[in-house]
């Protein structure tokens, strides 16, 4: 990754991905109108529950001006998948670690 873009394999190289077990796609806020105040909303995370993900990563971006509204979190809690909110290069290792082991999906911004 750099700023600007994130690469992952079999994909094409995005400004935004969102990643889950078997694949992902680039994550594009304008579907949901997710802006960086207040964040990352729950209809943004709504794919990775239905996916199966058990473990949830939300990126902050590389100067860490994303938001993460805290319905999405209390919905990631409700149905008890475990999410780390990281600034985007520890969100990225720590995706790499983790999802050979266990059904991880993640939200990576790439820039601010």
């Amino acid at each position: 990754m750099a700023w600007g873009v994130i690469e992952a394999e079999g994909l094409p190289p995005a400004r935004d991905l969102k990643l889950y077990p078997g694949g992902g796609r680039e994550w594009d806020w304008s579907e949901t109108g997710t802006r960086h105040e207040p964040g990352i909303q729950p209809i943004d995370v709504r794919e990775l529950i239905d996916i199966g993900c058990e473990v949830v990563i939300l990126s902050r971006g590389m100067h860490l001006r994303l938001q993460t509204m805290p319905k999405t979190l209390g919905l990631l809690a409700d149905v008890a998948i475990a999410v780390h909110v990281l600034e985007t290069r520890a969100a990225v290792d720590l995706y790499n670690t983790l999802a050979g082991n266990k059904a991880v999906g993640a939200l990576l911004h790439s820039t601010c």
